[in-house]
């Protein structure tokens, strides 16, 4: 809401493009937007106003745009005053080229374009109006978001202070709303439901849905030839993280399975924003994306809550802990890390090994010219030998590792605890 706000005042302004996974929250946030900072909103959603899908087709002047946009929702737009949305603008064919000309000749209309599947339709043939819009992405709500919704202010609060030695103090409670974060994620109708009636099988009744969801866009959205492939690798996502070492084999998926045979697949899971692609790197060197391996990498769904209906695990084994549970924590909390950093847009997430995977750091992140590890640990188990390693060959100004056990600052390595890693990332980010 707030890059909202701030794009609505800024100075030379471009139309906006909200991307984001279907059911993150982009036609809520959009609609409270212009509720709350416009005296109207001229709303279309191209997925259900089949009449304006042809709009585009015949030629972009805007004022034949503006005149079709006022008789299809029933709304007077001025420049000035009026917030027009193009929603699942994906569905109108040459939707996305309109905003160039709003830009060039009518710059002075705030236009936001949003769509679940926006990536997809840039890969079939769209002309896209690159330079003249600006991006936002919008992902489920991170922790302290989850915090906030359940209303534990104080709790927040505390974070938000980092006065760690009081932390420590309620650090029980702490990680039991971390647990319940990890069963129930940060999906806002989900959260929402939670919020609620605090009933966590109507929470995974919910992520079945919206797991159903994502299905049916496979069928409805993506090429025939290429919808068993995608979700033969959708599917086998929750087992290649439940492995030790978690870099992605194909030949998972299916025996014999090649590279070749899923690239499409795999285009398709992360232009839809459901999946999260973490590549490797050779070297810590600056910048990171000189030295990442498009072909060796670690496969992350969009929402933490989502990885774990996926495999359906009860939330007695999430909330309580059991042994069959054991493996596939890691998973869930390399997943939950990776959404925590991903709230940063300016953060740049790859994972380091060595050749022969003898030594491994789950994620190295660049920002403002510098490189820091991350390790992750599911509990409090603490040896930390490939930080160690990767700080003695590297020398990072930063090393650091997430964890259970509490904070605290050693000559070489910070620890941070689970559920203080938004906001300890926020504090760099800040600097």
């Amino acid at each position: 809401m707030q890059e909202l706000v701030e794009w609505k005042n800024r100075p030379g302004r471009k139309p906006l493009v909200l991307r984001g996974a279907r059911q993150v929250g982009k036609t809520w946030l959009i609609k409270e937007f212009g509720r709350r900072e416009y005296n109207r909103v001229a709303y279309v959603n191209f997925e259900r106003s089949k009449e304006l899908q042809t709009l585009f087709k015949e030629n972009f002047d805007v004022r034949r745009i503006l005149t079709a946009l006022q008789i299809e929702t029933g709304v007077r737009i001025t420049a000035s005053d009026t917030l027009i949305v193009f929603d699942e603008v994906q569905e109108a064919e040459g939707a996305l080229t309109a905003l160039k000309y709003f830009y060039e000749n009518y710059p002075e209309y705030h236009v936001i374009a949003a769509g679940s599947l926006l990536g997809v339709s840039l890969h079939r043939d769209t002309s896209f109006p690159v330079g003249k819009v600006e991006f936002c992405n919008l992902y489920p709500l991170n922790f302290a978001e989850f915090l906030k919704a359940a209303k534990q202010f104080e709790l927040l609060d505390l974070l938000n202070n980092k006065d760690w030695d009081l932390i420590r103090t309620f650090k029980d409670r702490y990680i039991q709303l971390l647990k319940q974060y990890y069963f129930v994620g940060g999906m806002p109708e989900v959260v929402s439901c939670f919020v609620e009636n605090n009933d966590f099988n109507e929470v995974r009744t919910f992520q079945k849905n919206i797991l159903t969801a994502y299905e049916f866009d496979f069928s409805k959205h993506a090429p025939n030839e290429v919808v068993p492939r995608i979700r033969m690798l959708w599917n086998s996502i929750p087992k290649q993280l439940a492995k030790e070492n978690k870099k992605f084999i194909y030949g998972a998926i299916r025996s014999g399975a090649r590279a070749r045979d899923y690239e499409l697949a795999l285009s398709w899971l992360i232009d839809s924003g459901l999946v999260h692609k973490v590549c490797r790197v050779s070297k810590p060197g600056m910048p990171l994306k000189a030295y990442a391996e498009a072909n060796v990498f670690k496969l992350f769904v969009t929402d933490v809550g989502l990885l774990g209906a996926m495999v359906d695990i009860d939330k007695k084994s999430i909330l309580e802990g059991n042994r069959i549970f054991e493996e596939f924590k890691g998973a869930l909390t390399e997943q939950y890390v990776l959404q925590e950093i991903l709230t940063f847009q300016d953060l740049f997430v790859y994972y380091w090994s060595t050749e022969k995977s003898m030594a491994e750091i789950d994620f190295v992140i660049q920002h403002q010219g510098e490189v820091f590890p991350i390790e992750v640990k599911a509990e409090e188990n603490l040896r930390a030998k490939s930080l160690r390693s990767f700080y003695q060959r590297f020398h990072p100004r930063l090393a650091l590792r997430f964890s259970m056990s509490d904070f605290r600052e050693e000559d070489w390595l910070t620890n941070v605890p689970l559920y203080a890693v938004y906001h300890f990332m926020n504090s760099i980010n800040k600097q």
